[in-house]
């Protein structure tokens, strides 16, 4: 049998968590069962967990790469680019894998558990992004870096319920600038 490169599997990898996030969004965790996965991905249920161990493995998979996203994004350029992104472009996928996570946190403590570095990952590069900008005197000296953060956690969750609902966007880069101005110095 011919050996398949890793350049295809890395691509067939790629296919079935952009296929998977897609539906995931769609029907939701437990609405996504196995053949509605086929379905959405276009592949056979074998071709689809020979990349990954089960449904669950997969769902953990798309949301740990959306993840990482959102960190390069944070580390770049802070937490108001990330919304100021979602605004951009209301990419329903990504929204829909962030509230699903949020869903699954509040009921499935395995999910918790193991999505806990996840969190923690991005809590910090939250917070490593607000202390550089404090370090460079941008960020307001009269709140700790955890009150910050928490300020721009708590609009990030709004923001994708906002988005998530299907609500207007198009006034809401106004507001991320008011958000971006309460948090700098001066």
């Amino acid at each position: 049998m011919p050996r398949v490169s890793p350049d295809r599997l890395q691509a067939r990898r790629q296919q079935i968590l952009d296929g998977a996030r897609a539906c995931f969004a769609r029907h939701g965790y437990e609405g996504a069962t196995v053949r509605v996965l086929e379905e959405e991905i276009g592949l056979s249920r074998g071709a689809i967990f020979h990349h990954f161990a089960d449904k669950e493995a997969l769902f953990l998979a798309v949301a740990e790469q959306d993840a990482a996203a959102m960190r390069h994004t944070v580390a770049e350029h802070g937490l108001v680019q990330v919304m100021r992104e979602m605004v951009a472009a209301p990419d329903a996928k990504r929204i829909g894998t962030q509230l699903e996570v949020a869903r699954r946190l509040r009921t499935d403590p395995a999910f918790r558990a193991a999505w806990q570095p996840q969190q923690a990952s991005l809590e910090s590069a939250v917070r490593d992004r607000l202390r550089h900008q404090r370090q460079l005197g941008a960020l307001r000296a009269d709140a700790e870096i955890d009150q910050v953060a928490g300020y721009l956690e708590l609009v990030m969750e709004g923001l994708t319920a906002h988005l998530a609902a299907g609500l207007p966007a198009d006034r809401l880069d106004r507001v991320l600038d008011l958000v971006e101005v309460s948090v700098r110095q001066g």
